[in-house]
């Protein structure tokens, strides 16, 4: 029999933002529900050393970190459910979710972190090989191929970005592009070709990953888009760079979304266009894109929400006050 949950705060979406959005709001008195929808802890859980999260001297793992901050986040009073949102309701608060368990959330405020997925290739090799040469975060995982040879895969300007900010830990950086051109804004075309330790594969696209048996990656197998030749460039480590996908598919018709479907939210804050509703992490960033960086969105949109209420309370007093 479906249920309904109640809370101050609902929080759909159980990465960096959506659980310190709850331990910030949990500590603020609004007990918050998390729904933790189809992949709990977010992409950090698919990720295996972290050595870039500010407070850990050793590298650290993915799934433990996203294990902490669930265990923080309930400690503190947060309630996790296991349940994917289907629908939402945004005509005014409390706002209403409801989940593919058929159990409804209501929250007088409502906080979207419901993250981004990177865009991957689907060829052969590239999930065996995930964590151990394939990446599709250089910012993530470039320092761990300092002094190797890299290959970056795209040709917009993520692709050149992550090609150029390789350079700053490899000497033999590759970018592979299926096309004679780049998408890539000029400025950023410029630097790339400038630089002496970035190449570029024109009109030549991804077949396979390979490697040792299961072990390491070794190699990035092509074929020519124009001729059909097939040939394979040895690597240490290959860098998928051909976009992000947000998973805003929910807030169609809903939120404002952008030309690449991120939410919208006023410059410099988590505040979406309908009061009370508050989007962060990757879903309303697609520059950063770290987990530090949906931490600390997470905190500005629980601190937000708790200034929403507060008015909300003082609003919803004064009219019980008149009757």
């Amino acid at each position: 029999m479906a249920t309904t949950h109640s809370t101050r705060m609902l929080i759909i979406g159980s990465g960096p933002a959506g659980l310190s959005a709850a331990i910030y709001g949990a500590r603020a008195g609004m007990r918050p529900i998390v729904v933790q929808g189809l992949q709990p802890g977010g992409q950090l859980t698919i990720t295996t050393d972290v050595e870039n999260y500010p407070g850990f001297r050793d590298v650290i793992q993915g799934p433990w970190l996203m294990q902490e901050m669930q265990a923080q986040a309930e400690h503190v009073g947060t309630r996790m459910m296991w349940d994917t949102i289907t629908e939402v309701s945004m005509d005014g608060s409390p706002f209403r979710a409801i989940g593919d368990s058929g159990d409804v959330y209501e929250g007088d405020v409502l906080v979207i972190a419901t993250g981004a997925q990177a865009k991957w290739l689907g060829v052969p090799g590239e999930q065996d090989y995930s964590g151990k040469g394939v990446s599709a975060c250089a910012t993530c995982d470039g320092f761990f191929y300092r002094g190797k040879k890299v290959v970056v895969i795209g040709g917009g300007n993520t692709a050149v970005e992550e090609a150029l900010y390789l350079t700053n830990h490899s000497p033999d950086v590759t970018l592979i592009h299926r096309r004679d051109s780049l998408r890539a804004e000029k400025i950023l075309q410029d630097r790339l070709f400038a630089h002496p330790n970035v190449k570029v594969l024109w009109n030549k696209a991804v077949e396979s990953f390979t490697g040792e048996g299961g072990g390491l990656l070794r190699a990035v197998n092509l074929v020519d888009t124009v001729t059909g030749e097939k040939s394979a460039v040895e690597t240490d480590g290959a860098f998928v760079a051909i976009g992000h996908a947000p998973a805003t598919e929910l807030f169609k018709d809903k939120l404002q979304l952008d030309e690449s479907g991120y939410i919208v939210v006023q410059p410099g804050t988590p505040k979406t266009a309908i009061p009370g509703v508050f989007a962060c992490g990757d879903v309303m960033d697609h520059t950063y894109r770290q987990a530090v960086t949906a931490a600390g969105t997470g905190c500005m949109a629980a601190l937000d929400a708790e200034r929403f209420l507060a008015e909300l309370d003082f609003e919803r007093a004064q009219v019980a006050e008149v009757g």
